[in-house]
């Protein structure tokens, strides 16, 4: 959001990154440096979250409506939970936040953000909203704008989500693990052209890259603007000019 309220609807981010802290037995012997080896790792979470979700069942704590409401039969969880036992199960251990709360003010940050906050608010009156707002073009200077009810609501508008868009990164067909196939398999569907080749970059010099940039040759000379500027030596940091040795006689 940019802090005038004009920018476009921000994109539709998404996260999710589910992480298990669970009890962990003896994995045998540890490698230097590690909690647990890896593998030992998988096959425990493999096996040790399925058996806590099923006794979950079996204490009456799970309820399951709408179209999970099948799973109400034990032989239908039973076959439901076949398939997590198979998954490659991906461990990731972190150093955790400080708490619950804290992980909760981290991701409500991008859940629940809101286009302004209330701190920012200067003035409200029945016709007229004056807030703060930060101008990047002269940094650490923040400055009030004052605005016309209706066009502060129809600047606030635009930073509304779409129903079933979500706030966090990494989600739907953007997810890092298969962005790439998913969006080459919806260029497909929809019969678009590939994605272009990315541009190798250019192994021209800056001298090259400045006249592509700027039209101006830094080869002209900038007296006469005709003749080219040719190098004869590169002199080092702190080097003093010298003449040509003298050729012998």
């Amino acid at each position: 959001m940019r802090a005038k309220l004009d920018a476009s609807p921000p994109p539709a981010l998404c996260s999710a990154r589910r992480r298990i802290v669970i009890g962990l037995g003896s994995l045998g012997r540890l490698q230097t440096g590690l909690l647990a080896p890896r593998a030992g790792t998988i096959s425990t979470v493999s096996a040790t979250i399925p058996r806590a979700i099923a006794g979950c069942l079996n204490a009456g704590a799970l309820r399951f409506f709408s179209s999970l409401a099948h799973l109400s039969d034990r032989r239908e969880f039973a076959r439901y939970l076949s398939h997590p036992r198979t998954i490659d199960w991906v461990v990731y251990a972190k150093e955790p936040f400080g708490g619950p709360q804290q992980v909760l003010d981290y991701l409500g940050r991008y859940t629940h953000r809101v286009a302004i906050s209330n701190n920012r608010l200067l003035d409200v009156d029945d016709e007229h909203i004056t807030f703060r707002w930060k101008d990047y073009r002269q940094p650490g200077k923040p400055r009030a704008m004052r605005l016309q009810a209706h066009e502060f609501v129809r600047r606030f508008l635009l930073h509304v989500l779409p129903l079933g868009l979500q706030r966090i990164r990494h989600y739907g067909l953007l997810s890092n693990r298969l962005r790439a196939s998913r969006l080459a398999e919806c260029r497909r569907l929809l019969h678009a052209p590939p994605a272009a080749e990315a541009a190798t970059k250019s192994q021209a010099g800056y001298r090259e890259r400045s006249e592509v940039l700027t039209s101006r040759s830094l080869y002209r000379c900038p007296v006469c603007a005709q003749g080219q500027m040719v190098c004869v030596e590169c002199l080092s940091a702190g080097a003093l000019p010298r003449a040509p040795p003298l050729s012998p006689a």
